[in-house]
């Protein structure tokens, strides 16, 4: 007797969703997810969508109507409650956009709770374009099966970064003239973030105002200049190893 295939399959398409789910609800898609089931997916009645909604967590769906402009699925059954993320902070300077793009990306699957993007002086960009940077956000999240979603913030002006920094976070910043090591340094505390230059890197003045603020601990990312989002990246996963969900 053959085996029953397991449900949902693996291979279902994945999406985050707006409003709330609960067992038997009914939601309707519309927009880009409708698109995207419909048309790239081609979805019909009966197939399993998978949903999430960032508040409670992951869904087992069944298609109920797949139509040109809306989908609509009923929600069967929860599968996982929403996942619990270390509170890490990443704050990377605006770069180049397919390279912050690619940033936003990783940061994402390496599972960041907030992403505060950062103008400074020797950024090339100073602009974010928020509704695509979301999405990047959204579709990195469901590629790779998370069940949460960081809190993208607006770009932020380092002086204001620093004026507005919360008392009982620390800031690690990246600084290319030295620091402690970061194997150690990370290790100091679970509620921290990882502040990132630019290209250029910070200038003299900005480097100044950054160890002035309590909270800041100037870091060391090896031997090597390391390109921006590299060191952005770099500095995310070893806190995830080093104080963040890797540990087990």
């Amino acid at each position: 007797m053959p085996a029953t295939p397991a449900w949902p399959p693996r291979s279902a398409p994945r999406l985050f969703v707006v409003p709330e789910l609960a067992e038997g609800a009914m939601v309707t898609l519309e927009g880009n997810p409708a698109h995207y089931l419909a048309r790239v997916m081609r979805v019909a009645a009966g197939d399993t969508v998978i949903l999430c909604d960032d508040i409670t967590g992951e869904w087992a769906a069944e298609v109920a109507y797949a139509g040109k402009r809306h989908v609509e699925v009923r929600v069967i059954r929860q599968m996982r409650g929403r996942e619990h993320v270390p509170d890490f902070w990443l704050c990377p300077a605006l770069i180049k956009r397919d390279r912050f793009y690619m940033v936003l990306e990783k940061a994402t699957e390496l599972g960041a709770a907030r992403i505060v993007p950062v103008i400074t002086r020797r950024s090339v960009v100073d602009k974010l374009n928020l509704e695509r940077a979301q999405t990047v956000v959204v579709e990195a999240a469901e590629q790779c099966a998370r069940t949460a979603l960081p809190d993208l913030a607006a770009p932020a002006p380092l002086d204001r970064l620093l004026r507005d920094w919360p008392a009982g976070r620390l800031l690690f910043f990246a600084d290319e003239q030295g620091g402690a090591p970061v194997g150690d340094a990370l290790r100091e505390s679970e509620m921290a973030a990882i502040l990132v230059g630019p290209e250029g890197g910070f200038d003299d003045a900005e480097r100044a105002a950054i160890r002035q603020l309590p909270q800041a601990r100037p870091i060391s990312l090896g031997p090597s200049i390391l390109r921006a989002e590299t060191a952005a990246l770099a500095a995310t996963a070893l806190f995830m190893a080093l104080a963040g969900d890797w540990r087990g």
